[in-house]
Formats: C-alpha cells, sequence, structure tokens
C-alpha cells in the first residue's frame, strides 16, 4: 500500500521472524535483532533500504514529527508493557526525551503521573509541556520526595528513564509494596538490589526493550489526533551546512536540547 512519496516513520528493528520471542509477537526483543544505526549503519546517509513493512505512513504528520515517533514508541512501549490502571500513581525518573515520552503515555492511559528531575531545565519543560503531570527535584530523600508527590505514600508504578546505574538501583527503594518498577533506560554495566528488601514487598521488576509496530501504531494514531503537541519537543534545528558546528553544542546540558533536528 505504500507509493512514491509517502511520508513514514521507520520502525529501526530489524527482526528474524522466526525465533520463540518473534514468533510471540515480541519482535522487539527478537534473538537475532538488528537495530539500524546501532548494529548495522543506519544514519547519516542519503538512502537506506529497509523492508516494506517497517514504514509507517502518516499522510497527516510532518516529516519533523515522524522522524520523532521511534523515541516516544520507548516511552509507549513500556507505559503498554507495565499495564497501568486508570488513576494508577506512577512515578518517572529522568525527564530526558524518553523520560518525557513515559510520561506522556503514562497520562494517556489514565494514571497519576509525577516526574522526578534533578536538571531545572527539563523540570521547567516538563512544567509547561506535560499538563497534569507533577515535576519535583529528587533531593537528598528520594523516596520523601516521591511520598510527598502522592499523598505520603509511595507509588505502585515506577519507571527509571535515567540510563544511570545509581538512579536505577536507587529506584528499588521508591516502590510501594506490590508494586513494580520497569527499567526502560540502559545501562552497560550490572545493577544490584536488596534481595530481602525487593521480597518483603513482592516487587515486580520489568525491563522494557525498543518497541513493536503496535506501538508505532498507537503513537502515530495520538499524533495524528492531537493528543501529543510534539513542536515544542524539537528544541534545535541544523541544517547540513550548520550541523557540524551546532552538534558539539547539543551534547551540552546548558544547551537544553530536547530533541535537536537535522533538517534537509
Amino acid at each position: 500500500g505504500l507509493r512514491i512519496g509517502d511520508r513514514c516513520a521507520v520502525e529501526p528493528y530489524l527482526n528474524c521472524g522466526a525465533c520463540r520471542a518473534c514468533r510471540r509477537g515480541k519482535t522487539n526483543c527478537c534473538e537475532r535483532l538488528r537495530v539500524l544505526g546501532v548494529h548495522q549503519d543506519g544514519g547519516m546517509r542519503e538512502a537506506l533500504l529497509v523492508p516494506a513493512h517497517k514504514l509507517h505512513r502518516s499522510d497527516k504528520l510532518p516529516l519533523e514529527h515522524l522522524a520523532v515517533v521511534e523515541m516516544l514508541c520507548i516511552g509507549a512501549h513500556a507505559v503498554r508493557r507495565t499495564q497501568l490502571e486508570p488513576d494508577e500513581p506512577a512515578l518517572v525518573i529522568g525527564a530526558g526525551p524518553i523520560g518525557l515520552g513515559v510520561a506522556q503515555f503514562a497520562r494517556l492511559a489514565g494514571a497519576d503521573v509525577a516526574v522526578l528531575e534533578i536538571s531545572a531545565q527539563r523540570r521547567a519543560f516538563c512544567e509547561a509541556h506535560l499538563p497534569g503531570v507533577r515535576v519535583a527535584e529528587p533531593g537528598a530523600a528520594p523516596a520523601e520526595t516521591a511520598r510527598d508527590l502522592f499523598q505520603g505514600e509511595l507509588p505502585t508504578a515506577v519507571f527509571d528513564a535515567t540510563g544511570n546505574a545509581q538512579s536505577m538501583m536507587a529506584a528499588f527503594g521508591l516502590v510501594a509494596n506490590g508494586g513494580r518498577l520497569t527499567l526502560v533506560g540502559l545501562v552497560q554495566s550490572d545493577l544490584t538490589f536488596h534481595d530481602p528488601e525487593f521480597h518483603r514487598r513482592e516487587m515486580t521488576l520489568l525491563s522494557s526493550r525498543n518497541a513493536t509496530s503496535e506501538d508505532f501504531a498507537a503513537v502515530i494514531a495520538a499524533l495524528e489526533s492531537g493528543q501529543i503537541h510534539l513542536t515544542p519537543w524539537i528544541t534545535h534545528r541544523a541544517t547540513p551546512t550548520t550541523f557540524v558546528a551546532d552538534f558539539p553544542g547539543w551534547l551540552l546540558p546548558e544547551q537544553g536540547v530536547v530533541k535537536a533536528m537535522l533538517a534537509f
């Protein structure tokens, strides 16, 4: 059903289709997964060949928004995997692009959402562009801060989107008894937790990896229906001419980058 000139978001997760995970519909964690731009070349190219079923068309969204769909799908998948209940207290740790996506889709799922973020710039962005989401600095006692955000009790769903090992391990202490912790961010090291406390709370620990075609369809539908206003998220732009000079500055926290776009 695709035509030349169609605007599409690319699902960059190339799965084998044959392993047990794929057969169960969990294409996002295929045993032989190849991710464009990670396991094989996928960025900074004039042309790219991808399977047609990995293209998700929209006749309404601009190219800039389609380019950000994959990032939003990471948060959407984490929320879907966590199976939030209506009005459930949900805490998102980290308000980078992935954390913002988690908070946005947790809110759309009907949860009562709050965000912990150490950066004042990112807290200000949340307050301006995530209506209905409370925001706080973790402070020296994050558990007490979390309790303050949820009327004196810890939340039953916690998402860590920091990609920081210390934060991810500390997140175990922010989950209410019987609750669940979803690790969205990835860190290249071991994580440890205190087993007696983990068992005492009867916590559920989840990881969330990538996204599926179902998530892409849901995110595009949310954007097309106006449930997410994405334009403010694209905070910086560069052209092919200015990109080399601009890119190093995008890595500096003081630049306040949420998403940066290379525009042709």
